[in-house]
């Protein structure tokens, strides 16, 4: 077999069935659906397939990882889009070549950013993968130049949070699909060109614990009868959305749906029949509505100034609010301080008036 005709390309989505059922048949891990951003590839030669591989969203957290990037909460959660995890590759029985298989990964590894790119609007800037010792041993990935960068500590994410005991660690292999990939990842301030979304950062879980604290001086708008929900719970949790890049309040309120148990415990939230519940979102809607503005501007300076890294400079930007018109019938101007190093709004204040 010519290796260098071996053609690898996206699997097409009449192909997507032969795809899942291969897998399933032959993968020791089964099929992976199709969840959030997800590539799947097969490699092919003559129009006979090979191999088929698959890259889906980076892991969450992983220590091996993140201390190779060099990377702290207040970036990591920011730019974990910029990674894709090798999550499946299975070269099929009969086709078992000698350099088969990374030549495919290299193969891979030249596209798929842009790939990407075309599929999601941003590029990538490293692939991770794990792999079971007890049934490999990494050789095919340490041939294609990844780079082993320690273990996971064994802990499966589950929808409750993660598993209560450790299982079986797994190898941790990276490949840099550019010279500058680690530093990029590590920088203060992001290229452009990488970003995705709103800024935002991964909420630990002191994080957590310590938000309420921050409104407990905030004069509570709601009526007293009906109240389910205390107030600091309502904003600690509307913060930490925000800050985990949430826009709009159903997305607030999604996130805190999404919450485990563990996580709403530590925001403080109403705890009935021993289940945790967070507000919904016309909960968080009217309150926020009813809050002063200027409370929870001071509030969340207060957080800021507690946790948030020291900026060695500061850009100050304005705006002018579309349909926003005060009692003199003039439109609203807002001014923003932002941070040059951590990319963090620091305040938001509405302008005077200019004659």
């Amino acid at each position: 077999m010519n290796l260098q005709e071996i053609l690898v390309q996206p699997v097409q989505p009449n192909e997507q069935e032969r795809f899942q059922s291969l897998m399933k048949a032959h993968h020791y891990l089964g099929a992976l659906p199709k969840i959030g951003h997800t590539l799947w590839y097969v490699a092919s030669y003559h129009n006979e397939w090979l191999a088929l591989i698959s890259f889906s969203a980076a892991a969450w957290k992983c220590a091996a990882r993140d201390q190779w990037i060099g990377w702290n909460y207040r970036v990591q959660y920011d730019r974990l889009h910029l990674i894709a995890n090798n999550s499946r590759f299975l070269i099929l029985p009969e086709h078992h070549y000698p350099n088969l298989a990374s030549r495919i990964l290299s193969s891979c590894e030249r596209r798929i950013s842009a790939d990407w790119l075309q599929h999601f609007g941003y590029p990538l800037l490293l692939l991770e993968t794990f792999v079971d010792p007890q049934y490999f041993h990494g050789t095919i990935y340490r041939a294609a130049n990844w780079v082993h960068v320690g273990d996971t500590r064994g802990f499966r994410r589950t929808r409750q949070g993660y598993s209560p005991s450790s299982q079986q660690p797994k190898q941790v292999f990276v490949r840099p699909l550019e010279k500058r990939s680690q530093a990029r990842l590590s920088q203060p301030i992001l290229d452009l060109c990488y970003g995705y979304g709103a800024p935002k950062i991964m909420l630990t879980a002191e994080h957590m614990r310590t938000l309420p604290e921050f409104f407990l001086n905030i004069p509570d708008p709601r009526r007293k009868q009906g109240q389910r929900h205390s107030l600091t719970c309502i904003l600690a949790l509307a913060t930490g959305a925000v800050l985990c890049g949430m826009v709009g309040y159903k997305a607030i309120g999604s996130w805190a749906e999404d919450l485990g148990q563990k996580a709403r415990a530590r925001f403080g939230c109403r705890k009935r029949n021993g289940y945790y519940y967070v507000p919904s979102r016309t909960t968080f809607r009217e309150t926020l509505i009813g809050i002063d503005p200027e409370q929870l501007d001071l509030a969340l300076q207060g957080w800021n100034h507690q946790f948030a890294k020291e900026d060695e400079g500061l850009a100050v930007d304005g705006k002018t609010m579309c349909n926003a018109i005060d009692d003199d019938g003039r439109q609203t101007h807002i001014l923003g301080v932002v941070g040059h190093q951590t990319g963090r709004c620091h305040t938001k204040k509405k302008s005077v008036l200019y004659p």
